[in-house]
């Protein structure tokens, strides 16, 4: 007994120092992503918010600061917080170019979601189930169009969607489409739609494969075993088991895709009006940076509410299981 006691004791005094030891260094690796967020995320978003209540101003930056953290006291700025006016967040609901911005955008990411999850799962379960020797390369071809610059990428779909591009090239050669006549694609949804599909979609596969490869094939052999037929099998099995990539792939997808502006300025026309583009208006053409402040905290608002209620559901079923 004694020496059981001596050596738990031993045990207990070697573990305590490291485990004192090991505390900063647990610290540090938290301190780090928390201040990345602060730095390069919540500073930024106060600075705009701050903006956002601001007045209009002929001037460089063409806007009059309500208060001034640095210049102004502590009683001083704490008493113009007080008397902040929403009237630029209420300008928003004056003019449907906004609220119909929010809603296209909302829109155009919500089907370009759907579209690269139809094309993207059959690709990420293709790979999973290929065999072990090919995935390296089939991982490396998700990601190798991430090897070239994105601008050039969508500059690209420009010269193949245009009217003498290389799509309606290949159209009148095969004898589809009549050459006065060619598909008119470019400066339309359509190709707003492709854009976003082709330049998010390894954002879609790779979360897909990597929660379909870690599935057991023993569910689905026990699955065959009791009659179920292969389909069956997926939708009881397979899908289920990989929404956690199906989830990840659709917020990696959907929240850059409100915001895209470099898609809808090239590929999209004059019709194609998403929230991107407005901000890019107000603030450069029209130089109003209280109100395209206020466009870029209500588009935050939009995106980061639903996906913290996703997160309070999600974290609820987990506590019931």
């Amino acid at each position: 007994m004694a020496a059981i006691s001596d050596s738990s004791a031993g045990a207990e005094s070697e573990t305590g120092p490291v485990g004192r030891r090991g505390a900063p260094g647990r610290w540090l690796v938290k301190a780090i992503p928390f201040a990345w967020m602060l730095v390069f995320f919540l500073v930024p978003f106060l600075i705009v918010f701050k903006i956002s209540f601001s007045e209009t101003a002929i001037a460089m930056p063409p806007y009059t600061p309500v208060f001034d953290v640095f210049r102004d006291s502590l009683a001083t700025t704490w008493n113009k917080v007080g008397q902040l006016s929403t009237d630029t967040y209420m300008f928003l609901t004056t003019d449907d170019l906004y609220w119909r911005s929010y809603v296209n955008s909302v829109w155009i990411a919500f089907t370009s979601t759907i579209l690269l999850l139809v094309i993207g799962y059959p690709i990420a379960y293709g790979m999973a189930r290929a065999p072990e020797e090919w995935r390296p390369m089939l991982m490396m071809m998700v990601i190798l169009p991430f090897w070239t610059s994105f601008l050039i990428r969508v500059y690209a779909w420009m010269g193949i969607l245009s009217r003498e591009g290389l799509l309606n090239k290949v159209l009148i050669y095969l004898g589809l489409v009549d050459p006065a006549s060619p598909l008119v694609i470019l400066s339309t949804t359509t190709a707003v739609y492709i854009g976003i599909v082709y330049s998010y979609l390894p954002f879609m596969v790779l979360p897909l494969y990597s929660a379909l490869e870690k599935l057991d094939g023993t569910l689905l052999e026990a699955a065959a075993d009791l009659g179920c037929p292969p389909i069956r099998a997926f939708w009881k099995i397979t899908f289920p088991l990989s929404l956690p990539g199906v989830v990840a792939g659709c917020f990696l997808v959907f929240i850059p895709a409100v915001g895209e502006f470099v898609i809808p300025d090239l590929l999209g026309g004059s019709d194609t009006l998403m929230i991107g583009r407005t901000m890019w208006n107000e603030f450069f053409n029209n130089r109003d940076w209280p109100v395209a402040s206020a466009v870029a905290v209500v588009l935050l608002v939009i995106l980061v509410v639903p996906i913290v209620l996703f997160q309070n559901h999600q974290a609820k079923l987990q506590e019931r299981v």
